[in-house]
């Protein structure tokens, strides 16, 4: 992995003009809850989709990226996630995550690089987070499982002036092996919504303990 090279300055840029101006001619809306939009446009050599989320959360930017980002809620929050570390690796910080499923579905794991910046972007602070799979020595591959090698997600928030969050979310995940196209379609639709309604109310509980 050359750290130099995960992640440009364009990419942290895009994602900024899309939080403020979605691209969004060629994607389909599938559905809206609790004030996010969600988009789907298929990805034809897989027959999975990619996503595109857009709306308001009730959370701060700061506190809603520090949550999702904190591997011990993700533990505790997703069940299939069995492990999590992290470590620092060619001065980025690469992620290791082992899912387990009910049989006969097989286990997976993931390794990714991750990278978060604060932008300031035509006068508006901007979270942004952006993650990819990758490949590192220090997690090799592990026998019974299979290692999922093509995900990405890319995440804006801004604050909306009223304590809430503005954002924009992208992600795409191929899990390999096999798993009918419509029925991990289904799945990572609707559990990419339950995930984030978890963390809204998370930030929410944290805001009122302090």
């Amino acid at each position: 992995m050359d750290s130099a090279r995960s992640f440009s300055e364009e990419q942290f840029q895009e994602a900024c003009k899309e939080l403020q101006d979605p691209r969004l001619s060629d994607w389909n809306c599938q559905m809206e809850s609790r004030g996010l939009t969600i988009f789907q446009k298929l990805n034809r050599p897989t027959g999975l989709y990619e996503y595109k989320i857009i709306g308001t959360l009730r959370a701060p930017p700061d506190l809603l990226v520090d949550t999702c980002m904190d591997l011990g809620y993700i533990r505790r929050r997703i069940p299939q996630v069995t492990e999590a570390d992290e470590r620092a690796c060619n001065g980025e910080t690469v992620i290791y995550m082992k899912l387990e499923f009910p049989f006969p579905v097989y286990p997976r794991d993931c390794v990714y690089v991750q990278q978060r910046r604060e932008l300031d972007f035509r006068g508006r602070k901007i979270q942004v987070v952006l993650a990819k799979s990758t490949s590192v020595p220090q997690f090799p591959e592990r026998s019974g499982f299979i290692r999922v090698t093509q995900c990405h997600v890319k995440l804006a928030a801004q604050s909306d002036g009223r304590g809430r969050s503005k954002v924009f979310i992208c992600y795409f995940v191929n899990p390999g092996g096999w798993i009918p196209s419509w029925i991990f379609n289904w799945v990572a639709k609707n559990g990419i919504l339950d995930f984030l309604a978890d963390l809204e109310d998370a930030c929410l509980r944290h805001q009122r303990r302090t």
